[in-house]
């Protein structure tokens, strides 16, 4: 029940090593840092737009205006030569402290098109 009301009951989501839901767990890419970061500032074209952009850090901050408005700061991190972590949190800006689930489809949208363009790969391998 928790792990429901969480999931759709929130204006905020976010991935972690270890998060309880699948889909919202850190992912794991072989590509270099550069071209996964690349990726993602492309991820979100205009209208959205980019806050701060650090490649040193591997940070970067988006304004995100699509169906909904949200903040969105990805993290993209070189674990290895030619294997990169990416995390994601998004908070909406809905008005109110609910946006039925929206911040999470954005991250889950934003790693199938990660997926779809790089290979994957498990750490604990």
């Amino acid at each position: 029940m928790k792990a429901f009301i969480s999931k759709y009951f929130s204006n905020h989501s976010e991935t972690s090593e270890d998060h309880r839901d699948a889909s919202l767990q850190t992912r794991y890419y072989k590509a270099k840092r550069d071209e996964i970061f690349s990726a993602v500032e492309e991820m979100f074209p205009s209208p959205s737009e980019k806050v701060a952009v650090s490649k040193e850090r591997g940070e970067l901050t988006i304004k995100y205006k699509g169906k909904r408005k949200a903040f969105v700061v990805a993290t993209i991190i070189m674990v290895r030569p030619f294997q990169t972590a990416v995390d994601f949190s998004v908070t909406t800006d809905s008005g109110g402290p609910i946006d039925f689930g929206f911040s999470r489809s954005l991250i889950v949208d934003s790693y199938d098109k990660l997926d779809r363009q790089f290979p994957k790969y498990d750490p604990k391998q």
